[in-house]
């Protein structure tokens, strides 16, 4: 699209487009879950959310208005301003948004890309790794389980394993299961994860170690 073309766009427009979108945060750190614990990482959060966990601890990302709308060529260039090549892109929801312009351009600069989501909105983006991790709250959409490397399913309370083993059939048959405790809940549910994994050796666990090493 041409120089002219963006400036006769609307914001709107443009993050309908994928060309822009809100950020509510973007930081180098260090993955703490799922297949690629302990690899540095970029992560880029973006504003919105209509899932509505009650567990939640980004509350603060759903209201997409809240936040600052980038073009995806200042996104990239926060991302290359540090050593590490992998980028996760999180919520909010990311698939509320058009992610192949970002993930294209993520591509073209040399980046491994990654998502972490709910699967809940139409699947869009080129991706190395899909992290799919279904909420209760609102269905996923069905483009999500073609496309899933892992299913990650957070566990709340006891029903959760056989929400988890329900989208497990869905799901191709090399994608990656895990298990991972709420954080709110995980002295309580952890030894009940763990008997559970070892009575189902499909499934592997996730914990969520940023927190117990404190990592932002």
């Amino acid at each position: 699209m041409h120089t002219l073309d963006l400036v006769a766009l609307t914001t709107q427009e443009l993050v309908a487009s994928g060309l822009q979108l809100p950020i509510m945060e973007a930081f180098y750190t260090i993955q703490g879950e799922g297949r690629f614990t302990g690899y540095p990482a970029f992560f880029i959060r973006l504003g919105g959310c209509d899932v509505g966990c009650v567990w939640c601890d980004v509350k603060e990302s759903w209201e997409a208005a809240k936040w600052p709308v980038l073009s995806i060529e200042e996104i990239v260039k926060d991302a290359l301003a540090f050593p590490g090549r992998l980028v996760v892109i999180t919520g909010g929801e990311p698939l509320m948004y058009n992610l192949d312009p970002l993930t294209k351009l993520l591509k073209e600069k040399g980046f491994t890309t990654n998502i972490e989501t709910s699967g809940a909105h139409p699947f869009s983006g080129n991706f190395d790794w899909v992290c799919f991790s279904p909420k209760k709250f609102k269905k996923p959409h069905p483009s999500i389980y073609a496309q899933a490397d892992e299913l990650k399913v957070v566990i709340y309370n006891k029903s959760d394993f056989s929400f988890a083993e329900e989208h497990s059939n869905l799901v191709n048959s090399d994608c990656e299961l895990r298990l991972q405790p709420e954080w709110s809940k995980a002295s309580k549910l952890t030894p009940e994860i763990i008997d559970y994994v070892k009575n189902h050796p499909t499934w592997k666990i996730s914990l969520q170690t940023h927190k117990f090493m404190d990592i932002p």
